[in-house]
């Protein structure tokens, strides 16, 4: 986005769409990508570049900020829409509708003639700074050699505190770990308070701002335009301090923490644990974000899970199966006694009820299935192929007969 005025026989021009790399591009995947599709890639990528895989990799740590970025804005579908619409302009007007209103309004107007790159400026004095305030928040004013420009860059002259960004990261669970719950430890890599400054991006003795005189607003006339918004000096807050060194202004610096997280029982792949506060620090004084957990649960090489229930392959014998038996079978919370009915086949079901997953929303458990698979004896073995020649004529019927296609 431009925005354009004229100044001494000049038309001026100040670009808002700094160039950034295409979220789509970031995760691999094509605009039409469905949100499976979206974040099957997040998964991907995540596990590839996760600072706990890349141990003092900080190309690695900077790619994992990008892709963990890419897929705030893309997993959520209002942050998504309002960036298909406005590109990386929806980040700077907080993925907001409101303000997206006025973005739009301002680029109809901008297509129409009414401002912008070669066309006829207003006869009478236009307020275009109060709309960038509107629309970006913290526009600070400035003076350069060729005149006057608005900067919606991040830094000592920005607007006051703002909260942190939310975080995510994801962290893999076995079966057991769950269905029981368990505790992880994480190393996160964020924006952390800066400890000279105490998060405020300020030093030494606080005053009122010369400029604005306190107010925190100046207007610049420039011709027949009027440019109103966050005094360049103080940006907007009417104090003056000097900028924090250690932090360059903004409160917070780049910090690796040790945090410990509860997993509860019965998560699954794609859950989130949300800890709150425990995000990117905020801006100035600002409040921290907060950081989500994604749980993947790994595949199990017995159990398979689905939903609450589990189910589990039991081998039996062929007595075991002709005559009936009690076996032990294991299951998460310790192993149990089970009765073989005589008679029973390959394929039986037999349901523990309680003994599934606990219910992530509510209470209760789902149940465990056992899957009976009839072994039998090793062909070479004498005794088992006679005992198996004289159970040939056993069979009261083709055990096939109703086998049809």
């Amino acid at each position: 986005m431009r925005a354009g005025w004229r100044h001494g026989g000049h038309w001026l021009f100040t670009d808002f769409n700094a160039m950034a790399e295409d979220y789509y591009q970031v995760l691999g995947v094509s605009r039409t990508a469905s949100e499976p599709e979206i974040k099957k890639a997040y998964r991907k990528l995540a596990r590839k570049y996760h600072p706990d895989m890349n141990p003092g990799n900080k190309a690695a740590e900077e790619k994992f900020k990008q892709i963990s970025g890419a897929f705030e804005v893309l997993s959520d579908p209002k942050k998504r829409r309002l960036y298909d619409e406005f590109g990386e302009d929806a980040a700077k007007i907080g993925f907001d509708e409101k303000k997206a209103e006025a973005l739009r309004a301002y680029r109809a107007a901008a297509s129409r003639g009414g401002v912008g790159e070669g066309g006829p400026m207003p006869g009478g004095g236009a307020d275009f700074g109060d709309l960038f305030e509107d629309l970006f928040g913290r526009a600070g004013a400035s003076e350069g050699p060729g005149g006057f420009h608005f900067s919606t860059e991040e830094g000592p002259a920005a607007s006051g505190p703002s909260r942190g960004e939310d975080l995510r990261t994801q962290v893999q669970l076995s079966l057991s770990e769950a269905i029981n719950g368990t505790e992880k430890t994480l190393n996160i890599t964020r924006p952390g308070r800066c400890p000279v400054c105490g998060g405020t991006g300020e030093r030494g003795p606080v005053t009122t701002c010369p400029t604005c005189g306190g107010t925190g607003r100046a207007r610049r006339n420039l011709g027949p335009l009027s440019f109103a918004g966050a005094c360049p000096t103080c940006g907007g807050t009417g104090k003056a301090a000097k900028p924090c060194d250690n932090c360059g202004g903004t409160g917070r610096v780049t910090e690796t923490q040790r945090i410990t997280v509860k997993i509860p029982p019965g998560v699954q792949t794609g859950s989130q644990v949300r800890l709150a506060g425990q995000g990117a620090a905020g801006l100035r004084g600002g409040p921290p974000g907060d950081l989500f957990i994604e749980t993947e649960v790994l595949p199990h090489p017995l159990v398979r899970r689905e939903g609450d229930d589990l189910y589990l392959e039991v081998p039996i014998t062929v007595p075991e199966a002709m005559f009936g038996s009690e076996i032990r079978v294991p299951t998460f919370s310790g192993d149990v006694t089970v009765k073989i009915p005589p008679g029973s086949q390959s394929g039986k079901k037999m349901r523990l009820r309680g003994r599934g997953v606990p219910s992530l929303r509510g209470s209760g458990r789902g149940d465990q299935y056992l899957v009976l698979k009839v072994v039998v004896p090793d062909a070479n073995n004498a005794e088992a192929r006679a005992a198996a020649e004289r159970m040939r004529n056993s069979y009261a019927k083709d055990v096939r007969g109703d086998v049809r296609l």
